[in-house]
């Protein structure tokens, strides 16, 4: 445990301009006889630590000193920073807080200005427009125990359609597919492995039954997933309205979309016929017209007088 801290210590003096005793006595929990100690430890090993008083007094790590970085070049650090605070913005996580800290020491004083000076360049946060609760934050921080000690875990699960149902399943770990978590486990219920969107799972409880692991890792369950799909093949031919071009170029991509003379967007892809299909069509209302396959189009054109009859019944 000491020499823990006495590496945590030093790794914050190196990611740090100056630290005064108490903020480190009270990052280690632990008393002001103690960090002294350490810094005398610390400073014995060869690491030279200068202390300064006054209103600005503190300690620092010698200006000349930082540890090798061998290979590892100032944009790689810059990088692996980046991809970290992103996760770590909606993870929460106390170990990942700690390697931020790590990683951070391995950057020099002259770079670390640099970065202030400059700013970002790139920001990747893994939480919506909105904001992340901090129920998602505490469920997620749950999950990842639990894989991590091979805990069994249950919920109550809500599919697309609305039906919830009871699950215990055994957590291989968290996902982040698109925008959204998932949790890959082995479903007791099911007895066989499923993802679970994290955002529809309540009453998360962590059980104190181990579960052995069964030899499958994440990365073969996702190139598993990757490879199936979850409905037969559609082929679809979308017309949109010229003032949808920058939307549907986005969601489609370039190699997809033909622009007409008039300026509407033809469409051209293939998804599997299942619910997110439908919703995806009708999210665009009016502006999308399917011209193929004609089954498809007559679905959406249920969906919508469906839509319009409910609205109807509902003013009368």
């Amino acid at each position: 445990m000491k020499i823990q801290r006495l590496l945590g210590i030093t790794m914050v003096l190196l990611s740090q301009r100056r630290v005064n005793a108490q903020t480190l006595a009270d990052k280690f929990e632990v008393s002001l006889r103690t960090i002294y100690r350490d810094l005398e430890a610390i400073n014995a090993a060869g690491i030279p630590i200068v202390s300064y008083t006054g209103n600005d007094g503190g300690y620092e790590i010698l200006e000349q000193f930082r540890i090798d970085r061998q290979i590892v070049t100032f944009d790689d650090l810059q990088s692996i920073l980046t991809a970290l605070k992103g996760v770590q913005s909606s993870l929460a996580d106390q170990e990942l807080d700690g390697l931020l800290t790590k990683i951070k020491a391995l950057v020099s004083r002259s770079e670390q200005k640099q970065m202030e000076e400059t700013g970002e360049t790139l920001i990747f946060d893994t939480n919506l427009w909105h904001g992340g609760g901090l129920k998602d934050k505490s469920i997620l921080a749950s999950i990842r125990h639990a894989s991590k000690n091979r805990s069994v875990v249950s919920f109550q699960y809500t599919n697309t359609e609305g039906i919830g149902e009871h699950r215990e399943v055994e957590p291989i770990g968290l996902a982040w597919k698109g925008y959204a978590w998932y949790l890959y486990a082995y479903c007791r219920r099911r007895e066989d492995y499923r993802t679970f969107r994290v955002s529809r799972m309540s009453g998360l409880r962590i059980h104190l039954e181990r579960f052995n692991h069964r030899g499958v890792r994440m990365e073969e369950l996702d190139a598993r997933w990757g490879n199936q799909e979850t409905g037969p093949a559609v082929h679809l031919l979308l017309h949109f309205r010229p003032q949808l071009r920058v939307r549907v170029e986005e969601a489609f991509g370039l190699d997809n979309v033909e622009v007409e003379q008039d300026g509407s967007l033809l469409v051209r892809v293939s998804y599997p016929d299942n619910h997110w299909l439908y919703g995806m069509i009708l999210g665009y209302g009016p502006d999308v017209r399917v011209l193929e396959p004609a089954f498809v189009a007559e679905k959406i054109k249920s969906q919508g007088e469906q839509i319009a009859n409910r609205y109807k019944q509902e003013s009368e």
